[in-house]
């Protein structure tokens, strides 16, 4: 099974990089940008795992070791299930 995970600051944390790259493009012309974010992907495959019991886990790692939980958010999908 291969899983997705996307981390991103949360509603309200300064994003600084994000910012830095609205300023760029704004510079490049694309004034018609109004905000960017940046984040992180991870892409994880599992073996030997149920969905069930992926869908207990993998929030948990997200949590523990992927995100900030006081600044960070993440979201997860299943690509593929094997």
């Amino acid at each position: 099974m291969k899983i997705r995970i996307l981390v991103s600051y949360k509603d309200g944390v300064l994003d600084p990089q994000g910012q830095t790259v609205k300023h760029a493009l704004h510079t490049l012309g694309y004034d018609f940008i109004k905000d960017v974010r940046q984040g992180k992907v991870f892409e994880i495959a599992l073996e030997g795992i149920s969905q069930e019991e992926a869908e207990k886990v993998v929030p948990e790692i997200s949590d523990k070791v992927l995100a900030n939980p006081i600044i960070e958010k993440f979201s997860w999908q299943i690509l593929q299930k094997e």
